[in-house]
């Protein structure tokens, strides 16, 4: 394929824009043009703009300063309470690659996830299936919740009844007994056909994966050919038309076809801490590091619980709105901050 034939995100999201008079609401976290509206999942269809300078990047890190630089002072916020690690995956523990099947974790990466989850709990909240995150981390002292939350193992405990219905008690890869959470079980047969809808309808479409991913379908497109961008999403559409209890989303390169139930990131985020004893606790700081916009509901959980409660970190390397408080430039400085953190733990509480 010629490189002037590949679809890139400005490419695509162009197209979008010439081709859409929808209107769309945005939140008012930062006023500068973007790339993406965070309360649909949408692409962002009013501006024809795309931010890459250095400029405008000076000006967006000083809103949302580097974690990195801003450590020793979040540290001193964070004394006395009990940090809580939530890690997303692609694009935050691996780099973004063309084949999704390769988004490999480096050994350097693991080490650094191990070093943290040794002194922090740790859980990583991804919209992969949970089998495939872990096969990718091979990390058994974290906690997985795949599908944007929508399949959860977690420790085992006394929880709400309101969730009774959707638990099921098994053992990890340890052998310790645990919970496993997943309250879209009833759409598995359904997931399961649209799978092979999709998989029919847009295999004639160059580049196109579709991946399974439990209680949600992924429809990668970040190597197609430009062209075929819309006649992607209307296949996709088109299947979706007969599912009225599913709907779409959109992430980075990537369509998805979801249960629509009121389950999200953010909702993961909250039974996580629930199920490890920080439901009802002041004492506890949850730290949410992500790059993507299905990300942006664990930011409003954390945020919601109001100033220096938490911090929700956001991975990017250009300006874009968002409801995170701190930012990282890549999965790199994602690594040298779960280092530092590590650290930080070892000269606090071993001298």
């Amino acid at each position: 394929m010629g490189f002037q034939l590949q679809a890139n995100e400005q490419d695509i999201e162009s197209l979008i824009k010439a081709r859409s008079n929808e209107n769309v609401d945005k939140i008012t976290t930062v006023k500068m043009p973007i790339t993406c509206d965070l309360q649909t999942k949408e692409p962002d269809l009013s501006s024809n703009e795309t931010i890459t300078s250095d400029d405008n990047y000076a000006s967006w890190i000083m809103k949302f300063p580097s974690a990195l630089s801003m450590f020793d002072q979040m540290m001193n916020e964070a004394k006395g309470k009990t940090i809580v690690v939530f890690l997303d995956y692609d694009g935050t523990l691996s780099p973004i690659v063309d084949d999704p099947s390769q988004a490999i974790m480096s050994e350097e990466m693991r080490s650094a996830v191990r070093a943290v989850a040794e002194h922090f709990p740790t859980a990583i909240i991804s919209g992969r299936c949970r089998d495939k995150v872990y096969d990718f981390v091979q990390l058994t002292d974290i906690y997985y919740a795949g599908s944007h939350g929508m399949d959860i193992m977690a420790p085992m405990r006394t929880l709400r009844p309101a969730t009774a219905d959707y638990q099921t008690r098994t053992v990890d890869q340890m052998g310790n007994e645990v919970v496993v959470f997943q309250p879209a079980q009833e759409f598995l047969p359904a997931i399961q056909e649209i799978l092979k809808a999709l998989e029919e309808k847009t295999k004639t479409i160059r580049g196109v994966t579709t991946e399974n991913n439990k209680f949600c379908v992924s429809v990668h497109f970040r190597n197609i050919d430009k062209e075929d961008y819309f006649e992607l999403e209307e296949q996709v559409k088109s299947v979706l038309k007969d599912y009225a209890n599913f709907h779409l989303t959109r992430g980075r390169k990537v369509m998805e076809i979801r249960p629509s139930i009121k389950w999200d990131k953010g909702h993961a985020l909250e039974y996580l801490l629930e199920t490890l004893g920080f439901g009802d606790s002041n004492d506890v700081l949850p730290m949410y590091i992500g790059d993507d916009r299905t990300d942006e509901d664990a930011f409003k959980v954390i945020q919601s619980r109001g100033q220096g409660q938490g911090y929700p970190i956001i991975v990017s390397s250009i300006p874009k709105e968002t409801n995170a408080s701190y930012s990282l430039r890549d999965p790199s400085e994602v690594m040298s901050f779960l280092i530092r953190l590590a650290e930080w733990w070892n000269s606090s509480f071993l001298g």
